[in-house]
């Protein structure tokens, strides 16, 4: 890899990590695909912050249950499947003049809509955690 695309990865791993914690506050930013695509740049860029974050108390279970198959758990999917068409419906409705970009736009969101939707969907109950 090209030193300076290390770099571009390294900071954007520390920007998605960073939208990943204002989400752990803020109820309409989803906090797990932004570990995830930190995690993502981290692995591509530095093996010591990857390893790190996989290790971490809070986000490195969410990585490994993504990386082991076992998916999202319900309400990570019904927060990030809100907040991206609440998102997309404020982008094409007040800030997306053409008609083209709009159709775009609402084909990416139904692209990810449905990748989403077929990850693995974990449960939990009474403490323990199922798939479902």
């Amino acid at each position: 890899m090209r030193h300076g695309m290390r770099y571009v990865l390294l900071a954007c791993g520390w920007v998605f990590l960073g939208l990943g914690v204002i989400g752990l506050f803020l109820p309409v930013l989803p906090t797990t695909p932004f570990v995830l695509l930190a995690a993502a740049c981290f692995f591509r860029s530095s093996e010591r912050i990857h390893s790190w974050l996989v290790s971490h108390p809070r986000f490195g279970p969410q990585i490994t249950d993504y990386l082991e198959g076992k998916g999202l758990r319900r309400n990570t999917k019904v927060v990030a499947l809100l907040t991206l068409w609440i998102s997309v419906t404020a982008s094409v409705v007040l800030f997306i003049p053409h008609v083209a970009a709009d159709a775009i736009v609402l084909v990416i969101a139904a692209g990810v809509t449905v990748y989403i939707l077929r990850l693995p969907t974990q449960a939990v109950v009474e403490g323990t955690e199922e798939r479902a």
